[in-house]
């Protein structure tokens, strides 16, 4: 008779974790290694060398060289870091008015804020179109009132806009549920050694709420710089971020070698992402007995 035990429980994970994580990532490594001559594979670096390709452009000052693909990769770590910067000033305050005990429609809120999640991203979206199009309901808005209309769409500032709505939820959770489970006697503490609000806020509150304050960044960093509904949609195909490139390597040009290789690179800047968020967390951790 087959008993269960915890290690047979692993298996089940385990296969999976294989199947459609460690051999797709290999198929990755694989094609992105590799291209064909005459129909066949070739160790080469080529597909990685592409990504340094340049491209001369006509500017006002003259001729400019500009490296293609590599701009494009700045490009989304940039929007992707002022989205996260962005839903942080938003979500910081959020979550900490959440967590404070005197709100006391704190689940109504939180239920609002997970309705929309429970929509796909592109219905999200798409509502974002109706709002920042020439005739849509913001400029209708500044009409009404007698103001300047902006054409806001197909801009990054209307991808950046697309991020934190869709990414902020993610950025409020983390630091209201470390901000909820904060030892309130640390904060009594404090006060009593004579702490007014500003310096229980910057040496107790603050420091502790650094792991909420990273899980949060974390979570929507990553979908940010890799995100392509987004960027396609409110962008209106006037850039491409890295998803982008991706997206048409595959789909469009059919060049799974230039395709897989950029995959690769934003792998590597997914994992030292996370290893810089877990340095910083780990830090904080470490400090956490001397900040009363």
């Amino acid at each position: 008779m087959f008993l269960l035990t915890k290690k047979s429980l692993i298996y089940p994970y385990v296969i999976w974790i294989v199947l459609f994580t460690v051999i797709p990532l290999l198929l990755i490594i694989y094609y992105s290694l590799h291209i064909t001559v005459d129909g066949e594979y070739v160790l080469s670096p080529e597909n990685f060398m592409r990504i340094f390709e340049t491209a001369t452009v006509q500017t006002t000052s003259g001729t400019e060289s500009i490296y293609i693909y590599l701009d494009v990769i700045w490009h989304s770590v940039r929007l992707a870091a002022v989205s996260t910067f962005f839903c942080f000033i938003l979500g910081y305050p959020i979550g900490y008015i959440l967590a404070s005990k005197e709100f006391k429609t704190r689940n109504t809120v939180i239920f609002l804020f997970l309705v929309p999640m429970w929509m796909n991203i592109l219905l999200r979206t798409y509502a974002w179109l109706t709002i920042l199009e020439n005739n849509g309901i913001l400029n209708s808005i500044l009409q009404f009132f007698g103001l300047p209309q902006h054409s806001l769409l197909y801009t990054d500032t209307a991808v950046i806009l697309g991020m934190v709505y869709n990414f902020v939820p993610f950025m409020i959770l983390p630091i209201y549920t470390i901000l909820k489970k904060i030892n309130t006697n640390l904060i009594e503490a404090a006060q009593d050694l004579g702490a007014n609000n500003r310096k229980v806020f910057g040496k107790v509150i603050l420091p502790l709420s650094v792991p909420g304050i990273v899980s949060g960044i974390t979570m929507v960093f990553m979908p940010a710089v890799t995100t392509f509904i987004i960027s396609n949609l409110l962008g209106g195909g006037q850039f491409i971020l890295i998803g982008n490139l991706i997206e048409q390597q595959f789909l469009r040009a059919g060049d799974w070698g230039f395709g897989s290789a950029i995959s690769t690179v934003l792998i590597i800047l997914v994992l030292l992402s996370m290893g810089i968020f877990s340095l910083v967390d780990k830090n904080s951790d470490s400090q956490g007995g001397s900040i009363v």
